[in-house]
């Protein structure tokens, strides 16, 4: 099978979760912890509304976190720019740090920010546009590449199979088209696919809110199991892959993503599925030699403790509650970017992909 697969997908990609105003000066973000009860567009007008819609989980995912990180800088120059002419490149560094700290492990956030500063560094007395036009720019580039892997994926997997995916990885965590739901998508328009199933994704239930949501907007089926169920769903022969997206891969393929993703790429080696991680190159920190490098955030155990603000534990009872966790790359089949494609990822490997000495060479 070739790679040359991209159908007519339009009818499979009708999900955003963020537009900028042109008109009114503002970002419009989907609130993605209304759904699927409530589809709310909220209006972001200053970069302090911003950091704190990507802390809050108003936005998740690597790249949608960068993105609309990017049009943060815009409002931030705006805001102050306008206000405080003499000395707006202070006020607008204070919150560049501010988003910059928002959400520490998805390094999509800080690539972002530093291409927003190189464009800062040159800007003269109007430095809106210039900001703008790069941040229109890194979210186009990030659709043009979820739809480029989604054709590399999607040449992968085969004909007439059943993939299990975790968490939200689509229009709604990217800048649209998804990461790893870009692969479901071209290869359920090529009718490459038999069935698509989600784990619910504790504790936030990204995979029962979000991508059960997102694939039935496009007309794609999906079945729901919880994650104690993979082993089992795996154990029955009906997946031939577990798909997976990223939220900062080191030097030598080690990722982190959504906590499950580890037990899922140890189960899928002990029952002979192959393990699919689909991410663009801004997510690889050639910086971190490897995943014990990957800072892992740590959120409120009332995420734990609790489901849609009803105490399920009993008082008392603390929680552990990582967000991520790591996932060794000899665990990895296929790691897809819009690159290309990595077999069995490993340091030189990573370095061929993005255009560097091997450093053991």
């Amino acid at each position: 099978m070739t790679t040359d697969i991209l159908p007519d997908v339009a009818r499979f990609d009708r999900v955003r979760a963020m537009a900028w105003d042109a008109e009114a000066g503002l970002l419009r973000m989907l609130d993605q912890r209304r759904l699927p009860a409530e589809t709310v567009w909220l209006e972001l007008r200053t970069a302090a509304e911003v950091a704190a819609a990507i802390r809050d989980m108003v936005v998740r995912g690597a790249p949608a976190i960068g993105i609309t990180a990017a049009y943060g800088v815009v409002l931030a120059v705006m805001q102050h720019h306008a206000r405080t002419p003499a000395n707006w490149r202070t006020a607008v560094a204070a919150d560049l740090d501010r988003l910059r700290a928002a959400r520490p492990t998805a390094v999509n956030l800080a690539w972002a920010l530093d291409r927003m500063q190189s464009v800062l560094a040159g800007c003269g007395d109007d430095p809106v546009p210039a900001l703008l036009a790069e941040a229109r720019r890194i979210h186009g580039e990030d659709v043009a590449a979820n739809r480029a892997m989604g054709a590399l994926g999607a040449a992968l997997l085969g004909e007439g199979v059943a993939v299990l995916t975790h968490c939200n990885t689509g229009s709604l965590a990217t800048g649209g088209y998804g990461t790893a739901l870009g692969v479901v998508r071209t290869a359920w328009a090529a009718r490459h696919l038999r069935a698509v199933y989600a784990d619910e994704t504790r504790p936030w239930l990204q995979g029962a809110r979000l991508t059960a949501w997102e694939l039935l907007q496009d007309g794609i089926p999906v079945r729901l199991l919880v994650e104690g169920a993979a082993a089992s769903l795996m154990r029955s022969g009906e997946v031939a892959w577990v798909i997976v997206g990223a939220d900062r891969i080191a030097a030598n393929g080690d990722l982190a993503n959504k906590i499950g993703t580890y037990a899922l790429a140890v189960l899928a080696r002990q029952h002979g599925v192959r393990f699919m991680v689909v991410a663009p190159s801004s997510t690889i920190d050639m910086d971190c030699p490897d995943g014990d490098g990957i800072p892992i955030e740590q959120r409120d155990p009332a995420e734990v403790l609790a489901c849609g603000g009803q105490r399920l534990a009993p008082a008392g009872a603390d929680a552990w509650n990582p967000v991520f966790d790591v996932t060794p790359g000899r665990l990895v089949d296929a790691l897809v970017t819009e690159r290309g494609v990595v077999h069995q990822p490993d340091t030189a490997a990573m370095a061929r992909l993005m255009g560097q000495a091997d450093p053991a060479s």
